[in-house]
């Protein structure tokens, strides 16, 4: 029996201790030097009569905001005024992803047509925009609404209740009604009773390898339901027209030619980066797979929905999220072209209250928010779709 003790490694050479001591050197630097920039920053600050914290929340905004999705005037809070701005970089953000991914994808899948002009003309577009600045994209789009479009007085009106100058798209909309409410609860259904049929469809076919019509069930609920509930509650008529008052359209509905501009360029640009993504995605799925699908009788509609896609998205979630998270990011840029998002804002916050830190840090926490929730959902969709090992 050998009763000789274990060799002692010294703790310069033992790789488990040496990892831990670095990480404690890390630490503790990242910590000094924090407290150097914290301290040295309060100092400065308390040198020039500056006042910190959160207090101006609470103080009078005394500035307007052109675009807004909530009640607000020059009278309310700086907070109201910075959730408005948080309100106005969500909407943009939101509609432009979901634009952006259904672009995107039109746009990859017609990139490898057998079409040679369709992938051409996809191909084309795809260099263009990708190789142009979203910034002078921005600008583009900012003075084409401004420069090529005429005034309210002279305003296109291609059809009644719709006008289009250069102070935006003007267009009438239903009168506040209840009906309204009921309507938008069915169509809420109507997409839970959507979920709820694709996933039987799914274990139908698999069990029996019947196909089942999904996308036309789900489009004749998502039409209908929502149509008969606002026939039943009174099915109302009464539209809010705009009119020309003065210089400008007073009732309907407006959307700016900053917002336009902005969604524009954001979705056009992305889009761009989208459909290499969906490209590469398809690419990444072997012919045999598609030949084997043909060979069985499957249509290349069915082909394309039950075989390549779902294989295809594993590839593609992962880069598809760096590209939403872009878009949000670049929706920064909004300030540029005189936007009110949260950037544009916090700035005239800062302007006005002297709180540099605390906004810069708003802006930080807020576009950082941003990242993780949607990097969450991202990730979790990826998961769920990712293949199942025996």
């Amino acid at each position: 029996m050998d009763t000789t003790a274990p060799e002692q490694i010294p703790f310069l050479r033992d790789p488990a201790k040496l990892a831990i001591l670095y990480q404690c050197l890390t630490v503790l630097g990242v910590g000094l030097l924090s407290y150097y920039l914290v301290h040295n920053t309060l100092a400065n600050l308390e040198r020039q009569s500056i006042s910190t914290g959160f207090g101006f929340f609470g103080k009078e905004a005394a500035f307007e905001i052109g675009e807004k999705l909530i009640s607000y005037s020059a009278a309310d809070s700086y907070s109201r005024a910075l959730f408005v701005g948080f309100l106005n970089t969500l909407i943009v953000s939101f509609i432009g992803i979901v634009l952006t991914i259904i672009f995107g994808t039109i746009l990859g899948i017609a990139r490898l047509s057998t079409n040679w002009l369709l992938a051409k003309l996809s191909a084309i577009y795809i260099e263009v925009f990708q190789d142009i600045p979203i910034l002078l994209q921005l600008f583009f789009w900012y003075a084409f609404f401004y420069e090529m479009l005429p005034g309210p007085r002279q305003a296109l009106n291609p059809i009644s209740g719709l006008f289009l100058c250069n102070r935006g798209l003007i267009f009438g909309v239903p009168q506040s009604h209840v009906a309204y409410l009921y309507a938008f609860v069915a169509l809420g259904v109507a997409c839970l009773l959507i979920i709820f049929l694709r996933k039987w469809s799914a274990k139908r076919q698999a069990a029996t390898g019947r196909i089942f019509p999904i996308v036309r069930v789900s489009f004749a609920l998502f039409i209908s339901f929502p149509l008969i509930t606002w026939w039943l509650a009174g099915a109302p008529t009464a539209m809010n027209v705009p009119s020309l008052s003065g210089f400008n359209f007073k009732g309907g509905l407006s959307i700016s030619p900053e917002f336009t501009a902005l969604l524009l360029g954001l979705v056009l640009y992305t889009s761009a980066f989208v459909a290499e993504v969906v490209r590469a995605g398809i690419q990444s799925v072997g012919k045999g797979q598609k030949e084997a699908a043909m060979s069985i009788g499957l249509k290349p509609a069915h082909v394309l929905n039950l075989v390549i896609l779902p294989q295809a998205l594993r590839v593609i979630v992962p880069p598809l999220t760096s590209q939403m998270l872009n878009l949000t990011k670049n929706s920064s840029l909004a300030v540029a072209i005189g936007y009110p998002d949260f950037v544009s804002v916090a700035g005239t916050t800062i302007n006005q209250t002297g709180q540099a830190i605390e906004g810069v840090a708003l802006i930080m926490l807020v576009y950082l928010a941003f990242s993780l929730s949607t990097s969450a959902i991202m990730n979790w969709y990826n998961k769920k779709i990712a293949i199942v090992e025996r």
